[in-house]
């Protein structure tokens, strides 16, 4: 295995873990997660905002 690709697989497993830990201690919540996702789609497809497509997800 390449130098690179380790370097980028421990990069990936420290990340992975850092969200576990993170979501097991409340600090990335389903709210959170919502609000994240509108936000993408809203920079993602903000042509359909400007047409007057409501991008919220949920209530």
């Amino acid at each position: 295995m390449s130098r690179w690709r380790l370097r980028a697989l421990i990069i990936l497993v420290y990340v992975i873990v850092g969200i576990y830990v993170a979501w097991v201690y409340d600090y990335i919540t389903p709210g959170l997660l919502r609000d994240l996702a509108e936000a993408l789609l809203a920079v993602f497809l903000w042509f359909l905002i400007l047409l007057g497509i409501d991008l919220h997800i949920g209530a």
